[in-house]
């Protein structure tokens, strides 16, 4: 089981690794330096690894002050595959994550790390 040990602005460590940029985590992996192509909006194209997968649910942390925003097609795209979407500021999202993680969810996350 994957586990976010500590996050605060610009900063993440998951299961002893620190990471200074945005990351996703899907099926257990690390996905370090995440990077989108629209900045701080969440699209289809950024997210087509955990779509192909299927989890039960995705926690997207928005950014220390929540910023960063998901896509009406992201959105959508969510919602045809019956995967539950949680978009929090980082901070929630990361509580979140640990938790549907330690019940056993089929959890995947992206984090953007700033804003």
């Amino acid at each position: 089981m994957t586990v976010i040990e500590e996050y605060h602005f610009g900063f993440i460590r998951i299961d002893g690794e620190t990471y200074r940029n945005d990351v996703k985590i899907v099926a257990g992996r690390v996905v370090p330096k995440w990077w989108r192509r629209r900045g701080h909006v969440f699209d289809v194209r950024d997210m087509r690894d955990i779509l192909a997968l299927r989890p039960r649910a995705l926690v997207c942390g928005t950014g220390s002050s929540g910023m960063a925003r998901l896509s009406e097609a992201l959105i959508r795209a969510l919602e045809a595959e019956a995967i539950a979407l949680h978009a929090l500021p980082t901070a929630q999202a990361v509580e979140l994550f640990n938790h549907l993680a330690a019940e056993g969810v089929a959890v995947a996350g992206a984090f953007h790390l700033t804003c």
